[in-house]
């Protein structure tokens, strides 16, 4: 399955951020996982999905799908000096609303890594069948 995104044609914002080194780890553990070089990332919490790839982080909104609001771009992991400093990275809005996605997006982003993650190791439960007997 293809998913196609939108880029609107002018920025409304960049400027310089750095990730915890826990979502930054984590979402690249799962880029490493991934057998087509990106990861689909629903946030429940907010409606939005997040699609990872080597390159960036993108961010739509279920109310304008298909449409990037904002991305997450230029990692710059050798800058640090241990795996658990922060990693730098350009914020680009697309978007007015952008900023206020941003003040929850860190957070919540984080929580659906890792519940993505779990459901990766775990996989899916097993399934019962279950047999009904029949009443004579």
């Amino acid at each position: 399955m293809q998913e196609t995104f939108y880029r609107p044609d002018s920025e409304v914002l960049r400027s310089t951020r750095t990730l915890p080194a826990a979502i930054y780890n984590l979402a690249h553990t799962l880029l490493v996982q991934s057998q087509t070089g990106c990861v689909f990332v629903p946030i429940r919490t907010m409606q939005y999905m997040a699609v990872l790839d080597a390159a960036e982080f993108i961010f739509v909104d279920r109310e304008r799908p298909g449409l990037i609001e904002l991305a997450w771009q230029s990692f710059h992991p050798g800058s640090r000096t241990a795996l658990e400093d922060p990693v730098s990275f350009d914020l680009v809005y697309y978007d007015e609303r952008a900023a206020l996605t941003m003040q929850r997006l860190i957070a919540e982003f984080y929580k659906a890594l890792v519940l993505l993650s779990e459901r990766r190791v775990t996989g899916s439960p097993p399934a019962k069948i279950l047999s009904f007997s029949r009443k004579h």
